[in-house]
């Protein structure tokens, strides 16, 4: 079962996942502009930002994470997005070995490692750069379908600079990322019900054809293929809620 919620950390969300049915684990993360600190089963690993769907092969029972707002995580991690992108990474190969083993052994002792690990980043982020004002624009306009010339202009910086930053903040270019998010926005229209073809002008694809070819080439599926596995999904978290009250106030999926 999946539950997420707001972290403590300004514009990060708190999620944690226990092990359910095999074909449960299988399913692909779609490329979402985000990057996650994990902690699985007592260990701890940093997702980096994806160009495509990723398909997780291993598996643990227990798993609590904090999904940062593109572009925070660089800041917090000490690293640059773009060396992590695309890749798995156990926090040791960042922080150190012994830091890494110290901090999960910490949260894996906790009553409630989701919260041990919130307030672990929240602390730490504490003392890590704020997150800049001029990026968080960048992302605000081009979530809103603002070309990225246009964005450039916006924030006051050249399409140069705004390449090399998006590089280091989100791990891929401007266009990327305006791709990644554009597709977030057309499914989740899609899963509102809207019809394929208004949610691809909606978004601010060509037409459907476009849609649909972004949809195979950031997700590593078909629209029809998405919908139904998000359906399948949304009757396996209605089943387990059934037996199982969420906390008052979470928002779930499977």
């Amino acid at each position: 079962m999946y539950e997420e919620r707001p972290a403590l950390l300004d514009g990060a969300v708190l999620w944690t996942r226990t092990a359910g049915p095999a074909t449960d684990g299988a399913r692909p993360v779609l490329p979402d502009g985000c990057m996650d600190l994990i902690w699985a089963d007592g260990h701890l690993l940093v997702a980096g930002p994806d160009t495509r769907a990723y398909v997780p092969g291993e598996f643990a029972a227990r798993y609590a994470g904090v999904r940062f707002a593109p572009g925070d995580a660089p800041g917090f991690l000490g690293v640059p997005a773009h060396e992590l992108r695309d890749r798995r990474v156990a926090l040791g190969a960042l922080w150190g070995e012994a830091e890494a083993r110290r901090l999960g052994e910490r949260i894996s002792e906790a009553p409630d490692p989701a919260a041990a690990l919130d307030e672990l980043v929240r602390l730490r982020a504490a003392e890590a750069p704020a997150p800049d004002p001029l990026l968080r624009a960048v992302v605000a306009r081009l979530a809103a379908g603002r070309a990225v010339a246009e964005t450039a202009e916006a924030v006051g910086i050249g399409a140069r600079q705004l390449h090399r930053r998006s590089l280091e903040a989100f791990g891929y270019g401007p266009k990327t990322l305006a791709r990644v998010l554009r597709l977030q926005r057309a499914l989740a229209l899609v899963l509102a019900g809207v019809p394929y073809a208004e949610a691809a002008v909606r978004a601010g694809c060509v037409d459907q054809a476009h849609l649909a070819r972004e949809t195979r080439a950031l997700a590593g599926t078909t629209l029809g293929a998405y919908v139904a596995s998000a359906a399948e999904s949304a009757e396996s978290a209605e089943s387990a809620n059934s037996e199982t009250p969420l906390p008052s106030g979470s928002r779930t999926t499977a």
